[in-house]
């Protein structure tokens, strides 16, 4: 990821000594440039998961230099493990299908006896996700399943419409006629994956937070394992949410199936590997005109490497059309006020990462807790593009570790988005539900730290190299 404004000529995204033309002072990343190998380690190549457990696969990584000694590290490794050894030989049996069953009421079924997953939890850029996706890599299962949990969570939702459009209520019976669509949709899920491996587990949605303990109930008793990793401890999640008490139980589901393990080395590895970089990119403060000019030149070298023409394009997506003036072939020039003003959510921004390898963002301002809702999508889409590896190019008012403002200001609830909620919800200024996170902006200053470590992180050569691997 780039913050394109004036750097040094002797800056360049990928690596002082590649072959990037220099424009306004700027070293640019042209696809056709001659890059390095990412990250090199001693031996000159990445060690492979293939037969290996994730013990092994550590202490290889280590040794061949690709990550640096954590003791923090070792112990979810180790935790890990155990997790690993404990599936082996363990495979649930698969859900019968067939769309009766799901419409089949009041027969009691026998809950799997499953090996305990994982779930992790600590500061950002410790290394969580890393670890898990190590383990990921070394257990050799057909049926697993890596996903961002808003895109999962998206996913579930269109499960559910889907199936609510199948079922056809008897008319002639006037009494109630219950159906829960959660459990077909879980038995769909697990069908498909017995192992999902979750990054960035939270809740911020009360519609999320209202199904999550059927749901995954049903998934445990299906014989689904889970690991997760998350900023959150399990007893915070949803922290200070609207009817969180209709959420709590979840977390006793999640604990009687998931060992709950830490990491928390107190460093953001992912901002210490910038430290030799980051004073090479300037805000827009810095030279505005000089900003949009490299982002300009940027957005031409790259649309000169796709089969297109620079042109709108619109999506389709749960029956709404959603325009973007400025795209060329898998590029799209955006600005923060298409992307971030607009109504988006989640599985909006999971269009964009599967449809575009490289999104430029344009004139983001310092962002503060009275813009809670374009807060909220910016940090949705960042941790979109980045589980995808989408590349990302930015300018912005602000350097992104000042990104984000998060001084209360005075009329919190005063704002006539914050009135028609509280309305809506008939909460008054006093009511307990009026200090919930969606009116106070708690969880996005907890999550937007989150944000400015994967903003370094999407900075970095090593990242924009990942997209290859994820075409």
């Amino acid at each position: 990821m780039l913050f394109l404004t004036k750097a040094s000529s002797s800056f360049c995204v990928l690596q002082r000594s590649c072959s990037c033309p220099v424009i306004h002072g700027v070293r640019l990343y042209s696809p056709n440039a001659t890059a390095p190998a990412p990250a090199p380690s001693s031996s000159g190549t990445h060690v492979s998961a293939v037969g290996k457990t994730p013990v092994d696969l550590l202490k290889e990584k280590l040794n061949h230099g690709e990550i640096q000694p954590d003791p923090h590290q070792v112990r979810v490794t180790e935790a890990l493990q155990v997790v690993y050894d404990s599936i082996k030989s363990y495979s649930p049996p698969k859900p019968s299908t067939g769309i009766g069953k799901w419409f089949s009421f009041g027969r009691a079924e026998r809950a799997v006896d499953a090996p305990k997953g994982l779930y992790i939890y600590g500061s950002v850029g410790g290394g969580k996700t890393m670890l898990m996706d190590m383990f990921y890599d070394c257990c050799a299962i057909d049926r697993k399943r890596r996903v961002h949990f808003n895109s999962f969570m998206t996913d579930v939702h269109a499960k559910i419409h889907d199936i609510k459009s199948k079922h056809v209520r008897d008319a002639s019976n006037s009494k109630p006629q219950p159906f829960d669509p959660i459990k077909p949709v879980a038995e769909l899920i697990t069908q498909d994956s017995w192992m999902i491996c979750f990054d960035e587990f939270q809740v911020t949605d009360i519609a999320d937070a209202m199904i999550l303990k059927r749901l995954f109930t049903y998934l445990f008793n299906n014989g689904v394992i889970v690991v997760a990793t998350s900023n959150r401890d399990p007893d915070d999640l949803y922290k200070n949410g609207l009817q969180r008490s209709n959420f709590v139980p979840f977390i006793g589901v999640l604990k009687s199936h998931c060992n709950i393990v830490t990491l928390d080395s107190g460093v953001d590895y992912r901002t210490a590997a910038l430290k030799g970089e980051s004073k090479h990119y300037f805000d827009k403060s810095q030279g505005a005109n000089e900003a949009n000019s490299s982002m300009d030149t940027l957005f031409k070298v790259l649309c000169s490497q796709e089969n297109d023409m620079i042109r709108p394009k619109t999506f389709t997506h749960f029956g709404r059309n959603i325009t973007f003036a400025k795209t060329c072939g898998q590029v799209l020039d955006s600005t923060f006020e298409e992307l971030c003003d607009r109504p988006l959510g989640a599985s909006d921004f999971l269009q964009i990462a599967q449809f575009f390898h490289t999104v430029l963002i344009r004139d983001i301002p310092q962002l503060n807790l009275k813009l809670k809702s374009q807060t909220r999508r910016f940090i949705t889409l960042i941790d979109t593009l980045y589980d995808s590896r989408v590349r990302l190019v930015v300018s912005a008012d602000v350097p992104y570790k000042y990104l984000f403002s998060n001084e209360a200001p005075d009329d919190m609830h005063t704002s006539d988005e914050h009135r028609m909620l509280m309305d809506d919800l008939k909460i008054t200024k006093d009511s307990t539900d009026a200090s919930s996170n969606i009116f106070t902006g708690e969880e996005e200053v907890f999550a937007f730290e989150r944000t400015v470590s994967r903003l370094a992180e999407m900075q970095s050569a090593e990242y924009w190299t990942l997209w290859e691997k994820h075409r």
